[in-house]
C-alpha cells in the first residue's frame, strides 16, 4: 500500500469516526431537536455522490470512508425523523 492511500485511509478514519459521537447521543438522548434535517439531507446526497465517485475511480479510501459515513448519516437521518 503506498503512502498516498495511507494517507487518505487514516483522513476517512477521521471524518468517517467524527460521527459516531453525534448518532451515541441521539441513541442515548432521544432528541434530534437541534439537528438540521436539511444539512443531513443534502450531506447526505453528498456522501453517496462521493462514494459513486470512489466506485469509479476504484478508490478504496474513498469508497470505505463514504460507504460508512452514508450508513452513520442514513442513521441519523432515521433517528431525526423517529423522534423528530
Amino acid at each position: 500500500m503506498d503512502f498516498v492511500t495511507i494517507i487518505g485511509l487514516v483522513a476517512a478514519t477521521c471524518t468517517t469516526v467524527s460521527f459516531i459521537p453525534q448518532v451515541v447521543k441521539i441513541v442515548k438522548m432521544k432528541e434530534t431537536r437541534d439537528i438540521s434535517l436539511l444539512t443531513f439531507l443534502l450531506l447526505e446526497l453528498g456522501i453517496f455522490l462521493w462514494l459513486v465517485y470512489g466506485i469509479y475511480l476504484a478508490n478504496l479510501p474513498i469508497i470505505l470512508a463514504n460507504a460508512v459515513t452514508l450508513l452513520l448519516t442514513t442513521v441519523v437521518i432515521g433517528l431525526k425523523l423517529k423522534y423528530g
